[in-house]
């Protein structure tokens, strides 16, 4: 698949469930490592992640979409994300269960995110993919994150980070 419609995603594994990400929006994937506490955030906050001498903050993408939390394990990975916000890209850590792969679909096989029926927020979700008999939920991380607290936490200004 290399047309023109394709949307390529990174898939991941949340528990039982699927969701992807826009390629465009993933800078790295990173194996594991507890982020260094930064008090006084919400409790999806874990922390900063040293991301080559840059601190990047790090949330437990479980607590942020309402799962239970779930102890790392050697499947454990922190994807930094670039987050469209309205007036910058935020490079922000999200702690994902596993990576599953790299792929491409038809934008023409994304289908509108129910309104109801899941249990996740569907201004969260960009599209829903039928894939291998399980739907995999693509994600609007600009959304997730875009008015979130974990964006707007005051360490920021003396981490440099604009906002």
């Amino acid at each position: 698949m290399s047309g023109a419609a394709d949307m390529q995603v990174v898939t991941f594994g949340l528990g039982d469930e699927v969701f992807a990400v826009p390629v465009g929006l993933v800078r790295e994937i990173l194996d594991y490592q507890a982020p260094s506490k930064v008090p006084g955030g919400p409790p999806h906050f874990l922390g900063l992640t040293d991301v080559r001498g840059q601190g990047v903050p790090t949330v437990d993408f479980r607590l942020r979409l309402g799962l239970d939390a779930a102890e790392p394990t050697l499947a454990t990975r922190i994807i930094i994300l670039d987050v469209p916000l309205p007036d910058r890209r935020l490079a922000l850590g999200v702690v994902i269960d596993r990576v599953l792969a790299v792929s491409a679909f038809d934008r023409s096989r994304i289908e509108a995110a129910p309104d109801i029926g899941i249990g996740w927020r569907s201004d969260f979700i960009a599209g829903v993919l039928r894939e291998e008999g399980q739907f995999v939920l693509i994600l609007d991380v600009g959304r997730i994150f875009g008015c979130d607290e974990a964006v707007h936490l005051p360490f920021h200004a003396s981490m440099g980070v604009e906002g």
